[in-house]
C-alpha cells in the first residue's frame, strides 16, 4: 500500500485526467477537420465564396436580360482575374 501512495495512487480521479485530455484533443482535431471541409477555414476560402457569389449574381442578371452578352463576359473575366 505504501508503494501505491508513493506513485500517487490515492483512489481519486487521476486516471480520468489523461482520458479527458485525450478526448479534448480528439474534439479539437475533429472540429478543425470539419471547418476545413466545409470551407470555413482561412481567408482564402472566404475569397472563393465571395467570388462565387458575385459570379452567381452576374449570371442571374444576365439571365434576366439586364446586361448584354459582351458586358457579362467582360465582368466575369474581371472577377476571375483575366
Amino acid at each position: 500500500m505504501n508503494t501505491m501512495t508513493h506513485w500517487g495512487w490515492s483512489g481519486g480521479f487521476w486516471p480520468l485526467i489523461p482520458l479527458f485530455w485525450g478526448l479534448f484533443w480528439v474534439a479539437v482535431v475533429a472540429f478543425a477537420a470539419r471547418a476545413w471541409r466545409r470551407g470555413q477555414w482561412g481567408p482564402r476560402r472566404a475569397e472563393v465564396r465571395a467570388t462565387a457569389s458575385a459570379e452567381q449574381i452576374l449570371a442571374e442578371r444576365y439571365a434576366r436580360g439586364e446586361m448584354s452578352h459582351d458586358e457579362y463576359f467582360e465582368r466575369m473575366s474581371v472577377l476571375r482575374g483575366g
